[in-house]
């Protein structure tokens, strides 16, 4: 029996892999990149790749750079359909009587989800925040809890949430790496996010009993104007957290995330985040196998079936730092000839083996794209009569 086959070329979303680094200096390549700010760090998207690194586990408060993370629960929450995009939402007391940053929601005012994820993504509206997190998990502080466990799930060790906005709070900070974290599980998983994070200006409308009225919403982060590949992410202040940002960049295919703790000043923030996405740019080069070589069926030893497709786990994805000639990658098979029934599919078939000048750079799984059960004599039996049959 002869069963089709097919090839899945998925990315796959993986920890970052840092890339050795001295302070103040940039990882891996020799070049020297001074920032200013206290902790900063520098990502490629994609792998997850640690282009720089400054004091990147200090914990400290985030300010609205926490909203990254509200903004990944709700996100989730819609890919779960566990709530829509048209949903009214119900503006509490509560809700509408945070401080700071805000678009002045009233008690009992009515806003659809999309709405209140423009207030959150462009005028980073601290109420908007409150009114999705008992949306979504009935108080602020359910929502907090579910915040701390999706930090956990990411990795985010300097990592502890009192509020879902990012007013000051003791003991709610993180760091760098963490914001990185989250910034990088919100763009790879939800890439909506960027319908939002890059309007410019929009006006909404308040509809109370004191009639309607439109508002205007103008995005904290303007970095979308002063950076040409700028498409988002966040940006955050407070007196304690001074100036911080998580930005978001892409250029000839290349995403990079630049995250700044502390920053004296909305001028020292932009420019450090200049510098580091001028480096990332220029030191990256990505490469990607997207024209695996295809798969042919795997015969099957005692099985219900003669043969079993294939298929890769995922794409392989490289990136050079050091100026490697990416054209020189080269790729080794290794696939058993025949495979043994029972098979279970997903389990590892081989793998592919990736390496430049000599180095091995990375591999990706060949797994079994079907079950086959071994065969038992009643199997064998009606084979050997469909051969009679067949004479």
């Amino acid at each position: 029996m002869i069963l089709s086959f097919c090839i899945a070329a998925l990315s796959c979303l993986s920890m970052p892999q840092p890339v050795p680094a001295e302070e103040n200096g940039a990882a891996g390549t020799g070049q020297k990149l001074s920032v200013s700010a206290p902790s900063a760090l520098l990502m490629e998207a994609e792998t997850g790749t640690i282009l720089y690194q400054k004091q990147e586990h200090d914990a400290r408060p985030p300010a609205s750079v926490t909203k990254i993370m509200t903004l990944d629960l709700v996100f989730e929450a819609l890919a779960k359909k566990q709530i829509a995009l048209t949903d009214e939402v119900t503006v509490s007391e509560y809700a509408a009587s945070m401080g700071g940053s805000q678009v002045y929601l009233e008690p009992n005012e009515v806003q659809t989800v999309e709405t209140l994820i423009k207030c959150i993504s462009v005028a980073s509206a601290n109420d908007a925040c409150v009114a999705m997190a008992e949306f979504i998990c009935g108080s602020e502080d359910e929502f907090v809890s579910r915040m701390n466990e999706k930090a956990k799930q990411l990795g985010m060790e300097d990592t502890h949430f009192v509020n879902c906005c990012g007013l000051s709070a003791d003991g709610h900070e993180t760091s760098a790496y963490d914001i990185a974290l989250m910034s990088r599980d919100l763009i790879v998983n939800h890439p909506a996010i960027y319908d939002y994070c890059t309007i410019w200006m929009e006006n909404i409308t308040h509809t109370t009993r004191k009639g309607a009225s439109e508002f205007g919403l103008a995005n904290t982060n303007k970095l979308l104007k002063q950076y040409p590949y700028a498409t988002g992410l966040k940006t955050g202040y407070t007196s304690a957290a001074k100036y911080c940002i998580s930005a978001t960049a892409e250029k000839d295919g290349v995403s990079l995330i630049a995250v700044v703790m502390a920053a004296p000043d909305p001028k020292a923030r932009t420019a450090d985040v200049k510098k580091m996405l001028d480096y990332g740019f220029n030191a990256c080069r990505i490469y990607k196998d997207k024209n695996p070589e295809p798969l042919s069926d795997m015969p099957v030893k005692h099985g219900v079936a003669d043969s079993v497709p294939l298929k890769y786990e995922g794409m392989m994805t490289y990136v050079s730092t050091d100026g490697g000639d990416t054209a020189k990658i080269t790729k080794k098979k290794k696939l058993p000839k025949a495979a043994e029934a029972p098979i279970k599919s997903g389990d590892p078939a081989g793998k592919v083996t990736y390496y430049l000048d000599g180095q091995e750079l990375g591999s990706v799984n060949i797994l079994y794209a079907q079950n086959v059960a071994r065969a038992g004599f009643a199997d064998y039996y009606t084979q050997l009569l469909k051969c009679l049959f067949s004479l």
